[in-house]
């Protein structure tokens, strides 16, 4: 499977996301940050795919959007 979406797909799924999740991307954000310390991405994403009962790609567009954030904030 690729590692990569597109941005506007990316940015697509986090736009459905609190509808079909019921939650946030900021709770979700949190959900992650407090989540087991996993270093591989297919890892994380199967931790929170088990864990929350999301799809493949639910998970995946969570965890990139947190890896986003996390990067920006080290930029800072």
């Amino acid at each position: 499977m690729s590692h990569t979406f597109s941005e506007q797909t990316h940015r697509n799924l986090l736009a459905r996301i609190p509808r079909r999740t019921g939650r946030e991307i900021a709770d979700w954000m949190r959900t992650v940050e407090e989540g087991p310390s996993l270093v591989r991405l297919e890892e994380r994403i199967s931790w929170l795919r088990g864990a929350h009962e999301l799809t493949y790609g639910h998970a995946k567009a969570i965890i990139h959007e947190y890896d986003l954030r996390r990067a920006a904030r080290r930029l800072l």
